[in-house]
């Protein structure tokens, strides 16, 4: 009997120890690569909101007024409906939500913008028949005025666990009036979107408001307890849960207790005003219950805007958010307003000092699912107990998700990135499906414009066997026939350490294959082949890698004939030079087969210095670096939002802009301008904020990018030079990086699409800042006064520079701050471990010169004579220690040539 309770005993340990093992990632945060996003469509035309089915399937709208219904399995989407609506504006088909009970009634929930002259939106509830919205279902529920053409109507529609259903709405206000701080222009004649009081702190208006009202089977609502203003309140309107909002465009209601989250699109100001207020913030906010948020008299955690008098243009006292009222003759609700509620989360244009790690640029702060681990208790894909209980925000322009933890009071306890490694696009709505996993409806980059990068990902979690990732690359990937490539598959990998077998195709066919990890394949006919890589692991799970390869035409050569020294300058020299383009098939410029005409040569002086990382992006796009350079920033600074190169989107395409200032000699200056202060009237009524936050300097590049794009700009390029003659090196005073770039497209062979090839010889001041450089370990940058520098934090740590030619350079003269630590430095090329060039002296406080001034001083590095271009490593090397505490510094590095 006590062998038999043992035995028992010890089973129920077992299963208990078994339980536990397979109970993972509950404190632990689990690897980015436990997660794959799964495309399930793509190319969408201005998706809006989604509700996932419980069998998989996806409902979901598009702006212009179609209601869709994908089945994930078998791909095929289909139109359930349409509604014509006006979607001028952020206007149209905007909200969408399944009622709680929709398997039982079907009915949908649509917020929308009715075509016609009557300017309101309406939010109205229809049937599904069959998988068929029935129209003569409508149920109308609310109907909003509207100021049409105009800004933030909002519209993003959830229900809470008790059948109460949230609408956001925006303050449906101008920004552009006010100089980008808050809109509360009173003078009597003026349009009436220029006053967000008569919207966001009107008491009687919906708008800029989040409402909660309780539906009812014969499409009519009930109010529920707890709103903001209780039923019968004079100058209210009851159906307001919380007020004060600017343009709430995302909510979600957390499932378990009830809190309303919501992400605020903030206002454009990009600096403090001394008597009009602080400067433009972007919100995650919280609502345990009803109450107002601020806007238009506050923003952030209650940073208070002044109030102004635009008939008068002065300030006279500030808002108190303890006592705010609103006295605009706009206001039609009650003047004494509740105290405002501070944000949760608040980040502006820059970087944030309040939450550093929500990075800085273009902003649009939506909120997503607050997620619990226990409501998806029959899934393989649902997410770990590590992510029960928070909420995942995103914002649109900058790509991003973060997750929010809240203590056990239910408040703001911290904040992390989710999946910072993974690629988004827009994401304008997200939804946990029944299954656990994340849903996220991806926008893509332009606004107001189909895009080919939009559609609806699943991301899945996978606690077990990982899914292999395969990587695949070429010797070549375009030339003559016969063509030899050598491929790898280096890189590829599968995070369960499972050994892996691969299979190349090659003409992508399946005719000609390989089972070689990394094998040599010669193609035979001319043309453009997707060579197919696929690895599979041992449970049969597998990926694939394609490569396209084209064969039938090589890419031409160029190359600088430049005497001397090919990565800096020293003084201000006149150099000679020479482009030199050959062509298999199309000849050479020696032997007239390339004609002189056909070389696009350019000569570029920036004064704030050369991006390599921007210069390798889109080899192949543009001719010119500046162009590159340009093309690069308009993506970055979140232009393309608004802009397409060649269609047009919010605004004209770049290619229109082109055009259109074609023959203005005034062009760059102008577009300066309106980049910069922000404008509009050329393109119609819609107006472009303000880029004041972007350096000049990118946006003269940008401007000049844009410009690039008339098909006569290469001809009148101000920079254009002959195919070989002197340059002067004279535009420098204490720093900047002169660009010599040559670019030639050819004929094409074989039926092979004409190849454009650009290089470029970069000519940069000989002193660089350490922290500038291309390669770091072991190292930390930190700021010192106005410079940066690096630390060196342990033993053989170092940083590198990218491609340095050596040529003339004797010595390398180094600015350091031993900070009474004692180490050498060494010189060495092509790697941290490559042949060693130079090597100071022990270094210490001791070689302080006693008439040193400041924190830093020199050391000078002799260099053994080297004519080659190459990777260079500055390799700290110590044997009394250093760390991150008390380590060893770097400020500048001067390369001492002739």
């Amino acid at each position: 009997m006590k062998i038999n309770l043992l035995s028992i005993l010890a089973l129920g340990i077992l299963l208990i120890a078994c339980k536990k093992e397979t109970e993972r990632f509950v404190n632990e945060k689990p690897e980015e690569t436990r997660f794959t996003k799964v495309t399930l469509i793509e190319r969408l035309d201005e998706p809006m909101e989604l509700e996932v089915l419980r069998d998989g399937k996806i409902l979901f709208i598009e702006r212009k007024g179609k209601i869709r219904l994908l089945e994930p399995e078998s791909g095929i989407v289909k139109e359930v409906g349409f509604l014509p609506v006006y979607y001028e504006a952020e206007d149209g088909l905007l909200g969408l939500a399944k009622d709680p009970d929709f398997y039982n009634n079907q009915w949908i929930y649509l917020y929308y913008s009715p075509e016609g002259e009557e300017s309101i939106n309406r939010l109205s509830r229809f049937t599904l028949v069959d998988e068929i919205m029935d129209m003569a279902s409508e149920k109308v529920m609310l109907e909003i005025p509207q100021f049409r053409g105009c800004c933030h109507s909002g519209g993003s529609i959830e229900f809470d666990s008790q059948g109460n259903l949230y609408l956001s709405l925006g303050d449906d206000t101008t920004p552009f009036e006010s100089d980008n701080f808050n809109p509360i222009d009173e003078r009597p004649g003026r349009p009436e979107n220029v006053d967000a009081q008569r919207s966001s702190s009107n008491s009687k208006d919906l708008r800029g408001a989040i409402l909660r009202i309780t539906p009812q089977e014969d499409g009519t609502y009930t109010i529920p307890e707890g709103n903001l203003f209780p039923e019968g309140t004079a100058d209210t309107r009851p159906e307001i849960y919380v007020m004060g909002n600017r343009n709430p465009f995302r909510i979600s209601v957390d499932p378990k207790n009830g809190y309303l989250y919501w992400g605020e699109v903030g206002p454009d100001a990009q600096f403090d005003s001394l008597g009009r207020g602080p400067r433009g913030y972007d919100e995650v906010n919280q609502a345990k219950e009803a109450g107002f948020f601020g806007w238009p008299y506050f923003v952030g955690d209650n940073k208070a805007y002044w109030y102004y008098d635009f008939e008068k243009q002065e300030s006279t006292s500030q808002f108190d958010p303890q006592a705010p009222v609103n006295y605009s003759p706009n206001n039609t609700g009650i003047k004494i307003l509740p105290p405002a509620q501070e944000a949760m989360i608040w980040y502006p244009y820059a970087d944030s000092e309040d939450f550093p790690m929500l990075g800085s640029g273009g902003r649009n702060a939506m909120a997503g699912p607050v997620y619990y681990h226990d409501l998806f208790p029959f899934s393989e894909v649902k997410f770990p107990k590590y992510y029960s209980g928070k909420l995942f925000i995103y914002d649109w322009m900058r790509n991003w998700i973060f997750t929010v933890s809240f203590d056990e009071n239910g408040d703001y306890a911290g904040i992390e990135e989710f999946l910072p490694e993974t690629r988004f696009k827009k994401i304008i709505d997200m939804q946990f499906g029944p299954d656990g996993s994340l849903y996220t409806l991806e926008y893509g980059t332009y606004w107001s414009a189909q895009n080919d990068d939009s559609g609806i990902y699943k991301i899945e979690f996978n606690p077990g066997n990982r899914q292999p990732i395969a990587k695949a690359q070429a010797s070549k990937n375009q030339g003559a026939v016969p063509l030899q490539v050598a491929f790898n598959s280096e890189g590829s990998l599968d995070f369960d350490g499972d050994n892996l077998e691969f299979e190349w195709d090659f003409y992508g066919d399946g005719v000609y294959i390989s089972k070689e990890a990394n094998p040599v394949f010669n193609f035979e006919r001319p043309g453009t082949f997707n060579t197919i890589l696929t690895v599979r692991d041992p449970e049969g799970l597998n990926s694939q890698a394609v490569l396209p390869i084209t064969v039938g035409n090589e890419p031409p050569v160029i190359r600088f004939d430049w005497e001397g020294n090919k990565s800096f300058y020293w003084g201000k020299p006149t150099k000679s030079y020479r482009v030199m383009v050959e062509d298999l098939e199309d000849g050479s410029l020696d032997n007239a087969g390339i004609a002189a005409k056909d070389v696009l040569v350019t000569w570029d002086f920036l004064k704030e210095g050369f991006d390599k990382v921007l210069s390798s992006e889109g080899h192949q796009q543009t001719e010119s670096t500046t162009q590159l350079l340009g093309q690069n920033l308009t993506v970055k600074s979140g232009c393309n939002a608004c802009h397409g190169e060649e269609n047009a989107s919010v605004g004209p395409s770049y290619k229109e802009v082109a055009l259109e200032y074609e023959t203005d000699p005034n062009a760059s200056d102008l577009l300066l301008q309106k980049v910069t202060l922000g404008g509009g009237g050329v393109w119609g009524e819609r107006l472009m904020p303000s880029h004041a936050h972007l350096p000049e300097s990118d946006i003269v590049l940008m401007v000049d990018y844009i410009l690039s794009l008339s098909p006569n700009a290469a001809l009148h390029q101000k920079n254009r030079l002959e195919i070989e003659g002197e340059l002067k090196l004279d535009q420098h005073k204490d720093q900047g990086t002169y660009i010599l770039t040559a670019s030639y497209r050819d004929k094409g062979a074989n039926g092979i699409a004409p190849i454009l090839r650009r290089e470029e010889l970069v000519l940069r001041h000989p002193l660089v800042l350490a922290a500038d450089a291309d390669y770091f370990e072991g190292t930390a940058k930190a700021n010192f006064r106005d410079s940066r520098l690096v630390k060196f934090t342990e033993n053989e740590s170092y940083i590198g520079l990218d491609s340095i030619d050596l040529t003339q350079i004797e010595n390398l003269i180094l600015s350091i701050d031993p900070n009474r630590r004692t180490g050498w430095l060494e010189v060495r090329l092509g790697s941290p471990q490559g042949l060693m060039v130079g090597r100071t002296q022990l270094l210490s406080n001791e070689l302080r010169p006693k008439n040193a001034q400041g924190k830093w001083f020199d050391i000078k590095i002799p260099l053994e004579p080297t004519k080659q271009k190459d990777n260079i490593y500055l390799v700290f090397q110590t044997e009394t220690g250093v760390d991150i505490w008390n380590s060893f510094l770097l400020n500048t590095i001067y390369f001492d040539g002739k």
